[in-house]
């Protein structure tokens, strides 16, 4: 089976890495920004959308109130930003949010900050790729007309190239992230160009439109509700930012340092991107509605059930660029391959912080282990079908999938900045150099503001989104969390079940009195005698040989071999009228144990070795069903004692002809000098 899935394995993911290579995965600063800021520089692409879907409930005119929306959004922006560079710096050895909560609110505030993160992370792969695929629908009808199938197709791709490792998934992210954002800052340079110093008139496909308002004449506290909404799901634009400072570790030294300088230069491209996305569709006349068949007129007719609304970024680059040119279908695209990529942003923190939850004992121990390129392997394989599950059950669709985010992103930056007002209390009454507890003073003011104002956020979200798809994201955290706490209290109970004595009279008080060795036999042939001889060599205090008679005949001629060769071990013979074997061995082991409940039962079930994966199927299916149940049985060890059968042997010697086979602790240990490996064959073939 190794060398079944061994080639593929290598076609896919590459060589596998040894620990020590380690140090060379760390990222650059140049690297570390598409790998970890990819989220928030892309939902530039469709925050803007989602504010003006939302105002246009009141119709066009409510668009007026977009540009404050956008200056809202960018206070919030930075104030996180500023917060996380200080978190950066106070817990350089990553996990951030979850680490700043357990450290400062308890374990039940990690928890739940780990739970919003590990939703958000699932969310923000299925919103990416969703919008990623409707971006490129603009240019590609196919893969609108298939969303769903292209989302799954994406989502396969990205976990094959994260599966890579994180060095080599980034150098080819940043290549489209960095076209992309060059693409937007040219789109908005040439706009103010044209519009301010040229005086052309731009207009987006859609100016021409009308949009009959769902409630017009909005006033009071009905229009200060839908201003929350647009509020609310314009600040989508900060989903991600939390990425950064889980991943401090995966950056080159000075870690924090490098960390801090990315968070700042991500944040600037990003509230100006978004700003300035806001401003070219206000001044280019973009229309958009929720839904567009029925609330969109074109000559005051509904535009019908046939139109396909294209993203507000798509609108924008057509009015400024020229539908179809050149530079409009290259942003179209390097904005569909940054969307994808941006999932990017929670294939790197998802793995990363389940590792650390795992290391807690939060989540199963598998996510702790690096695979063979030194990635979170089991992590990214988790989030890539959780993600599938999503896209799947909501089609693709990023309207109905986003209405579900950014709820766990600011119950995270809520308890994040929560835990750090209280780190900076901790170190304040110690801090005696004023120059220092100055800056305290002022860093914890940032980090209280910070907590003040997310968690008003964090109410809008939930009061504006909940009704709308927000409660399936609250569910799944719930969810998260439950089963967090289940699998802590697993692991407490089996450490303590397993905890050795406290002295050594506890291991006399665990030591058996005798051993009774039985050994299973079908035939007698050369496995039973293997088995028989290394039952000898045990010194048990009693030993006996045991079959199940099955057939009269076989059991007769079984019993004849036995005496004509004189086998001093006994054989006990037990019927079985129902042809069953396993129940009887377990029904006679359960007997002994009752019998001698301080005697240990040691089976000994002899077993064929086999080189084909197909003799798996023919052989050791009845001692697999033994094992599984005796397993569950008190005071009984089970050993299995091989037999290499000459397809072993002709396999082992196939796997040695070839050049670059290496043996499963191969991909552990790592790579194998040749001309080693070559003196090791030539040792091995000489020895019988």
């Amino acid at each position: 089976m190794s060398k079944l899935t061994d080639v593929p394995k290598r076609l896919l993911i590459g060589r596998a890495l040894p620990s020590d290579k380690l140090g060379e995965t760390l990222l650059p600063k140049r690297i570390a920004l598409p790998v970890f800021a990819s989220d928030p520089l892309s939902s530039v692409a469709y925050a803007p959308g989602e504010v003006l879907l939302i105002l246009s409930l009141a119709g066009a005119s409510a668009y007026h109130f977009s540009p404050w929306i956008a200056l809202a959004v960018v206070v919030l922006m930075a104030t996180v930003v500023t917060s996380y560079r200080q978190t950066v710096h106070a817990y350089p050895n990553g996990g951030g949010t979850y680490e700043v909560a357990k450290a400062n609110l308890g374990p039940r505030a990690g928890r739940t900050v780990a739970s919003a993160l590990l939703v958000d992370y699932v969310l923000t792969v299925a919103v990416s790729v969703s919008a990623g695929i409707e971006n490129l629908g603009s240019a590609v009808p196919f893969v609108v007309e298939n969303k769903t199938l292209c989302a799954l197709i994406a989502i396969a791709l990205l976990s094959v190239m994260n599966l890579r490792g994180v060095r080599e998934s980034g150098t080819l992210f940043a290549v489209p992230t960095y076209v992309f954002v060059a693409g937007v800052f040219l789109m908005l340079i040439w706009g103010a160009v044209r519009g301010l110093v040229l005086g052309e008139s731009m207009s987006a496909p859609t100016a021409a439109f009308e949009i009959r308002p769902e409630h017009p004449g909005l006033a009071g506290f009905a229009l200060v509700f839908l201003l929350l909404r647009a509020f609310s799901s314009g600040c989508a634009a900060l989903t991600g930012v939390e990425a950064i400072s889980n991943g401090v570790p995966g950056f080159r030294r000075p870690k924090s340092r490098n960390a801090a300088t990315t968070l700042a230069m991500m944040g600037l491209l990003a509230a100006t991107m978004f700003c300035g996305i806001i401003a070219l569709a206000r001044e280019t006349g973009v229309r958009m509605a929720e839904y567009p068949a029925r609330d969109l007129y074109d000559n005051g007719v509904p535009v019908g059930p046939d139109y396909v609304q294209q993203p507000v970024i798509s609108q924008v680059a057509a009015a400024v660029f020229g539908d179809g040119t050149f530079l409009f279908v290259l942003l179209a695209v390097a904005t569909a391959l940054v969307l994808f990529l941006a999932a990017n942003t929670a294939f790197n923190g998802f793995p990363l912080l389940g590792s650390i939850l795992a290391r807690d004992a939060y989540l199963p121990r598998q996510l702790h282990t690096r695979g063979d390129r030194l990635a979170f392997s089991n992590g990214i394989i988790l989030l890539a079908g959780a993600a599938a599950l999503l896209v799947v059950v909501y089609g693709a669709d990023s309207t109905r999938l986003i209405q579900l985010y950014i709820v766990g992103v600011f119950v995270s930056f809520t308890l994040s900045q929560i835990g750090m007002v209280r780190h900076w209390n901790k170190e304040l009454p110690t801090e005696e150099d004023p120059r220092r507890r100055l800056h305290i003073h002022r860093v914890r003011a940032i980090n209280a503001f910070g907590a003040v104002l997310t968690c008003v956020v964090l109410i809008v979200v939930l009061v504006t989104k909940f009704s709308h798809g927000a409660w399936v994201a609250v569910l799944g955290m719930v969810l998260f969390y439950a089963v967090m706490t289940s699998i802590r209290a697993h692991y407490d109970n089996v450490a303590e079940e397993i905890a050795a004595p406290a002295d050594d009279r506890g291991d006399e008080a665990l030591r058996p009195s005798r051993m009774h060795s039985i050994v299973l036999v079908s035939k007698l042939h050369r496995p039973t005698l293997r088995a028989l001889a290394y039952a000898k060599l045990m010194r048990a205090d009693s030993l006996e040989a045991l079959t199940i008679n099955v057939d009269a005949e076989d059991t007769r001629a079984l019993r004849e071999e036995w005496e004509r060769r004189g086998i001093e071990v006994p054989l006990k013979i037990i019927d079985s009228p129902y042809r069953e074997i396993t129940r009887p061995v377990i029904e006679y082991v359960k007997r002994l144990r009752k019998e001698h409940p301080r005697d240990v039962v040691s089976v000994i079930i002899p077993e064929y070795v086999v080189g084909h994966w197909f003799e798996h199927l023919l052989h050791n299916q009845s001692a697999l069903r033994l094992k599984g149940r005796l397993h569950f049985t008190p005071g009984v060890m089970v050993t299995s004692v091989p037999y290499q059968l000459e397809s072993s042997e002709a396999a082992r010697h196939r796997a040695r002809r070839r050049a670059n086979w290496s043996a499963p602790g191969d991909v552990r240990r790592g790579p194998v000098e040749k001309k080693g490996l070559a003196a090791g064959r030539r040792e091995g073939d000489r020895r019988p």
